[in-house]
């Protein structure tokens, strides 16, 4: 099992992972510490939840490379890069590759504290958004193709007697469709369905 909310501190220098951790942990906040990326990239599942800080020039596979190995597994975890050996084009690509900050040593304790508090708090927000989106298009999954069909028609705002024209059954099936389709997915108003499918749809092109 993963453990719950981390800060996962990847650093070559063994002093920097023992003070950052040390100065972390003194701030309730869970830290566990790697001295390559490669034991990192190990042990990581997509089912971890946190923040990672990557030290940037690592032996090995290096920090930049190590934030594009996360992304290939599936890891969503926030990244933050934290380097003595930074520099605005590095930093620019950190970022484009989706890193939350890029902060150089030493370290302004406060700020990274803040930074990291930021990143678990995104994390569990994507997290639970995930969970949610996974829930939904579970209880899609219940659906019958008509009344998928029906769904779809109702979501882009038709009414019954045009859901029937187009699909060729009477407006009082509709009804009993729409009925159906809305009691498997727990929703009692066609606003609430309309927001579920928007919910969902996003999440499925990803």
């Amino acid at each position: 099992m993963p453990p719950g909310p981390t800060a996962y501190i990847v650093d070559d220098d063994r002093g920097i992972r023992d003070s950052l951790s040390l100065w972390l942990g003194m701030r309730g906040i869970r830290c566990l510490a790697y001295g390559s990326a490669e034991s990192f990239l190990a042990s990581v599942g997509p089912d971890w939840r946190g923040c990672v800080l990557i030290d940037l020039q690592l032996e090995g596979i290096d920090g930049l490379q190590l934030q594009t190995r996360l992304t290939e597994c599936g890891v969503t975890m926030p990244v933050i890069f934290v380097t003595g050996h930074g520099d605005v084009g590095t930093a620019r690509d950190a970022l484009k590759a989706g890193a939350l900050d890029f902060i150089e040593k030493p370290v302004d304790n406060a700020r990274l504290v803040e930074l990291v508090g930021a990143a678990m708090a995104k994390d569990a927000e994507q997290a639970q958004r995930h969970a949610q989106a996974e829930l939904l298009a579970g209880r899609l999954q219940r659906l019958t193709q008509r009344e998928r069909e029906v769904m779809d028609q109702v979501v882009a705002g038709r009414h019954n007697r045009e859901i029937a024209a187009e699909l060729g059954i009477s407006p009082r099936t509709v009804e009993v469709y729409k009925a159906r389709l809305m009691d498997k997915l727990d929703v009692r108003r066609v606003a609430d369905l309309v927001k579920l499918a928007l919910e969902v749809r996003p999440e499925s092109r990803n």
